[in-house]
């Protein structure tokens, strides 16, 4: 018999001697049991060898969850949603106890415990919620506030002899000092006193009530200064209100957005209505300048207005909005002034308080360039010398007016043409400033064509000469400064002597006319 045969026979044979048994030539003695791909590819029998697993693992973890795995018999498992679920509790559950075994190993027996109550995962499947606990924050003894109210008797003390307690106890006044914290204002922060059974004197209870009063009153005027002030985007509550009605009237057909901020204004885009008056003509783009009401980044505001004739007598210091509704109604008296003389500048259409309309000076809500940022070829630099130097005497002769903040941040580029804005501080030449406003301008407008390449533009002495038609001759600029504060001076003599605002300068005959 060949070797083959005698391994097959092997298993036949009776028993036998225990090596014959553990024959490496010899088939097993069990069996099996062949399981069909089926059963293989069940999820109950993965779910199975998985809890083995975790079992074999974990067995702590696992012991201290919640409840059994979800097994999904009778859950619907074919969709990803409720698998997440599933799967989000039971990370929730074994977080939760977690947290609870590490406060039992933190408190131990100690009478100040801590709680991590607030950091458990409270999912909002779970169907297990914890309902019938309570919170431990609503369960804290409070230390100085009885479980059951007791009066206090009339004596005004309790107990006999050694233990008697009056109501001037500092023990006990020092806790009602600090129960009596929590009625003050919810802004005040005044911590967990409670919990620490905190007992403050009188002396530092007065003192903390009236830094608690002090600091409501505060909040309440910055809040009423922050709703009845223009400060930012300049839109309060009244500008809003102004802004609205100017829309419902139809006067306005929408408002498009901000397009300049400054330290006295905010100018606003806006389309025009269709409710023209007779004298009115509501052009299709018009600008609205609102006034800032704050005088916080503009204080030197009321140096252009106590000294103008036209308004001195109805100037108040005390009142900011009225100086503001002041400062709106000179410039628009000052663009009507310049309108009619024929000077280029925005058209006046209407004047609400503080909030001035005007015609845009720009195209399809792009506004035109100021004179500092565009840049123009050397024949345009000379005749936007020409026209601003014949728009200076204009405005002198004609409107008896100085700009007083003429510069290139105040002149627009539009249509091959100056255009003069921002007169809100212009002033007339017997204003006790006026001359030396002129003179201010005319260094600014001097020096920036200067360096623009202008070579006929004039030095600041010979353009106020040309602007203003006085003969002042002095070598230096000190000298000439000294001439101008003199006859200054000796106008505002007159004015008080004869109160008349006639101006006694000296002039030799008309000022020249420039052109190109």
């Amino acid at each position: 018999m060949d070797s083959v045969g005698v391994a097959a026979a092997a298993p036949d044979a009776g028993p036998g001697p225990a090596w014959q048994s553990k024959c490496p030539w010899g088939a097993p003695s069990t069996t099996s049991i062949s399981c069909s791909l089926a059963d293989v590819m069940s999820e109950q029998l993965a779910k199975e060898l998985q809890l083995e697993e975790e079992n074999a693992a974990f067995p702590e973890v696992v012991a201290a969850a919640e409840g059994p795995f979800i097994t999904g018999e009778n859950i619907d498992t074919s969709s990803d949603l409720m698998l997440a679920q599933m799967l989000q509790m039971e990370f929730d559950r074994e977080y939760d106890a977690q947290l609870r075994r590490e406060e039992k190993k933190i408190n131990g027996d100690s009478k100040v415990s801590i709680s991590f109550e607030n950091y458990r995962k409270v999912h909002p499947y779970d169907s297990d919620s914890s309902e019938d606990e309570v919170d431990w924050q609503d369960t804290r003894h409070d230390p100085y506030r009885a479980d059951k109210p007791t009066t206090t008797p009339r004596r005004g003390f309790i107990g006999k002899g050694k233990d008697i307690t009056t109501k001037h106890d500092e023990v006990v006044c020092g806790r009602k000092n600090t129960a009596r914290m929590e009625n003050f204002a919810p802004e005040f922060q005044v911590g967990d006193g409670i919990g620490m059974d905190l007992k403050l004197s009188n002396q530092v209870f007065n003192a903390l009530k009236q830094h608690a009063y002090s600091e409501e009153r505060r909040s309440a005027r910055l809040h009423e200064k922050k709703e009845h002030s223009t400060a930012e985007k300049a839109v309060d509550p009244k500008t809003r209100l102004l802004l609205y009605k100017m829309v419902n009237s139809g006067m306005l057909e929408t408002i498009t957005g901000c397009i300049s901020t400054g330290k006295e204004s905010v100018v606003f885009h806006a389309y025009g209505g269709n409710s023209a008056t007779e004298d009115k003509v509501i052009p299709p783009e018009c600008a609205i300048k609102v006034f800032k009401t704050t005088l916080n980044e503009f204080k030197n505001r009321d140096k252009y207005i106590k000294d103008d004739y036209r308004f001195k007598d109805r100037f108040s210091k005390l009142n900011p909005r009225k100086i503001i509704r002041m400062w709106a109604e000179k410039e628009m008296h000052n663009l009507t002034r310049m309108q009619n003389a024929g000077i280029p500048c925005p058209q006046v259409v209407i004047l609400k308080k503080h909030v001035l309309v005007m015609s845009f000076i720009g195209q399809d809500q792009v506004p035109a360039p100021k004179l500092k940022d565009v840049t123009l070829s050397s024949e345009d630099m000379k005749k936007a010398y020409y026209q601003i130097l014949n728009m200076m005497q204009q405005l002198y002769r004609e409107c008896n007016l100085v700009h007083a903040d003429l510069s290139e941040y105040n002149m627009l580029w539009h249509d091959g043409k100056v255009w003069l804005i921002d007169v809100s501080q212009s002033v007339e030449p017997t204003h006790p400033h006026g001359l030396e406003f002129l003179f201010r301008d005319c260094r600014n407008v001097s020096q920036f064509f200067q360096k623009g390449g202008v070579a006929e533009a004039l030095n600041e002495r010979e353009l106020f000469n040309a602007v203003s038609g006085l003969n002042i001759t002095a070598d230096n600029e000190v000298d000439f400064q000294a001439e101008i504060e003199a006859l200054e001076k000796m106008n505002e003599d007159h004015v008080q002597n004869h109160g008349k605002k006639l101006s006694t300068f000296s002039s030799d005959g008309d000022p020249p006319i420039y052109d190109e």
